[in-house]
């Protein structure tokens, strides 16, 4: 009985680790205020791919990425994209936010289903804010985070792949 005890207890301890932060529609908002947002379903053939590739220091796991232009008289504000991806076995879903040039405004967690010792502070993400694609590596200056780091290492990802998305397909 004990036994079974046990294993409920930290069945719940295990699920209770899930956290939601914002929805999709709450993280727009907070993107873009009550402006106007269009989707922009991208496709990128195996040319594009393979550059998106080269650019992110990542493999793509989809073909299509989704990005969402903020407007408001017909100017774009920015662009936001939210991405999910796997820590160590559970999800981190964060919204990437890009002025409208495709410089990293800000990145925030939508979702976090790892233990909540193992999110990045919101300090980490404000220090990768305004830095180019090309410096966004461990190796040129970007801080590790004891504790966090496969979470780190996944949201850099994350941002990686959104940047290099938008430089190989929105970038005009």
């Amino acid at each position: 009985m004990k036994k079974i005890i046990f294993l409920m207890l930290f069945s719940f301890t295990s699920i209770s680790h899930a956290q939601v932060f914002y929805s999709k529609t709450e993280a727009l908002e907070l993107a873009f205020g009550k402006s106007t947002v269009e989707n922009l379903s991208l496709f990128p053939d195996d040319a594009q791919t393979e550059k998106i590739q080269q650019l992110a220091k990542t493999k793509l796991e989809s073909g299509l990425f989704t990005f969402y232009a903020g407007k408001e008289n017909g100017k774009v504000l920015g662009y936001a994209a939210i991405e999910s991806e796997t820590v160590r076995t559970k999800p981190e879903t964060v919204m990437i936010l890009l002025t409208p040039d495709g410089e990293l405004k800000s990145v925030t967690i939508l979702a976090f289903h790892e233990p909540a010792e193992y999110m990045p502070p919101e300090r980490w993400f404000e220090s990768l804010a305004k830095r180019p694609l090309a410096e966004m590596d461990f190796s040129k200056g970007v801080d590790g985070i004891s504790g966090a780091t496969l979470s780190t290492h996944s949201a850099l990802n994350s941002v990686r792949k959104v940047m290099a998305i938008y430089q190989v397909m929105v970038k005009k």
